[in-house]
């Protein structure tokens, strides 16, 4: 009896021990600061890929239906033949950058790592998988229960495990090739003190004193996909800067733009934030869809910021197509609200509070980028005619140009696009989970190439490479 006893006591001390020793995993400091070292958007392509035809994916969130979208879109690219400078090759050896939101996450960063082997291994290793029901039961493990009792360890960590162990293997982002080995994947999740968009990068993580490239890959990724009320956030120990850091010059000009240009101004200020560690001493991000759900806000501010990597080389004149693709799996709940007297409950209007207005930021924001689009186009247009005319004057006066003649294209994937009503009703109401029969798989493929086949912009854009 008492044999049993102590057995039972030192079984309770080792389970309380385990609670006690639960914690999420921890980002490293970085040492020293290098501006031109980790995972950073670089300049130089090689290979298959140029600079020349610069293409940028934007993958929303949305589950597993918004990775298998992605997934589909994947392989169009692939089987999409262009020739670009007198070489045959496939649209997807093109593409220089993915950013990506939630679901869009998983096809994005398992691309980044594994390159070809997404179109092998992606379907058995994440998209057919029941990946919603694997964390009911590592929630149920009674191993668990005790672990879940620390208040530094919780569910969104045992999500980044399972990730961890079962997509990804263990990577990290110093796994992740340079760009001159693949395109540059940009996940996003959302910074809960400011709603801001957090992006995993160095440059990022640079504000927090921190090293990316021992992070893993599945925790970001985690992060990206925590949606509010059913995972909790990842959060970020915010270290003091090395003793060699300065902050970027874009950064620090940007303070100064409150009354000239209140976005970056806004965006520096965020930032800065980050440098006050005695305030703020820690990050806590979640679902990256709460800043912005298609993620095409990361693409737009390295188009727009004067030290984004695409602003720099479209102003030397290196770019000569830019190419955007929204693959936006968005979704359209049946309106129930409007049809009862009796007010939503909490959990109704929780739900709702938390989504509507992602869907009408993504709409606007998808807009915005084809509003500068055509602001670019109309700008040559327009410089070209006031030459044509002052060509007539004395003297020939010469205004300023830009560096090349660009020309842009922004591509959306979305199911509204479909003709069929019956079969847009079924896309836009597959449910936004992690489990997905393998017909609604299939079809969510299929319907990848038949969507970029029915964009006008994007059989313009093939026209041109042929």
């Amino acid at each position: 009896m008492q044999s049993s006893l102590r057995v039972t006591t030192l079984f309770v001390l080792l389970l309380a021990l385990l609670a006690g020793c639960s914690h999420y995993h921890r980002n490293d400091p970085l040492r020293v600061y290098q501006p031109d070292g980790g995972y950073r958007f670089g300049e130089n392509a090689a290979g298959a890929n140029t600079n020349s035809l610069f293409v940028c994916l934007a993958f929303s969130g949305g589950g597993t239906r918004a990775a298998a979208l992605s997934y589909g879109v994947m392989e169009k690219l692939r089987d999409t033949r262009i020739v670009w400078k007198g070489v045959e090759k496939r649209l997807l050896d093109e593409v220089d950058c993915i950013s990506s939101i939630s679901g869009g996450s998983f096809t994005a960063a398992y691309y980044g790592l594994f390159g070809e082997r997404l179109f092998t291994d992606f379907r058995p290793r994440f998209l057919d998988r029941d990946i919603q029901s694997e964390l009911v039961w590592k929630v149920a493990n009674p191993f668990n229960w005790f672990r879940l009792i620390s208040p530094t360890f919780s569910r969104i960590d045992l999500a980044a495990e399972l990730y961890d162990e079962t997509v990804f293997d263990g990577k990290r982002f110093a796994d992740l090739p340079a760009r001159e080995r693949g395109p540059f994947v940009m996940i996003n999740a959302t910074n809960l003190a400011n709603g801001g968009r957090f992006e995993f990068t160095q440059d990022e993580f640079d504000l927090l004193g921190s090293d990316l490239s021992t992070y893993p890959v599945a925790r970001a990724v985690a992060a990206s996909s925590a949606f509010p009320f059913l995972l909790s956030p990842i959060s970020l120990l915010n270290f003091p800067a090395p003793e060699n850091y300065t902050p970027p010059q874009d950064l620090t000009n940007a303070l100064n733009d409150y009354n000239t240009n209140r976005r970056r101004y806004q965006w520096a200020r965020d930032r800065f934030a980050l440098r006050d560690k005695e305030a703020r001493p820690f990050v806590h991000l979640m679902d990256g869809g709460l800043a912005d759900n298609i993620g095409l806000r990361g693409i737009e501010s390295i188009y727009q910021r004067s030290s984004g990597l695409i602003n720099r080389l479209i102003n030397n004149g290196d770019i000569e197509k830019l190419v955007i693709i929204v693959v936006n799996a968005r979704t359209e709940d049946q309106d129930n609200l409007s049809q009862d007297e009796v007010p939503p409950g909490l959990k109704t209007v929780a739900f709702k509070t938390a989504t509507i207005s992602l869907d009408n930021y993504s709409f606007e924001t998808i807009e915005f980028m084809k509003d500068l689009r055509s602001e670019r186009i109309r700008a040559e247009k327009n410089i070209a005619s006031c030459q044509e005319r002052l060509n007539q004057c004395p003297g020939r006066p010469q205004l300023p140009t830009f560096a090349s003649p660009l020309d842009p294209y922004v591509v959306e994937v979305n199911f509204e696009a479909l003709p069929d009503q019956n079969r847009r009703s079924y896309f836009l109401s597959l449910p936004t989970s992690f489990s997905l029969s393998r017909e609604e798989i299939d079809r969510l493929i299929g319907v990848s190439g038949e969507l970029l086949d029915g964009s006008a912009a994007f059989r313009e854009l093939v026209q041109s490479l042929h």
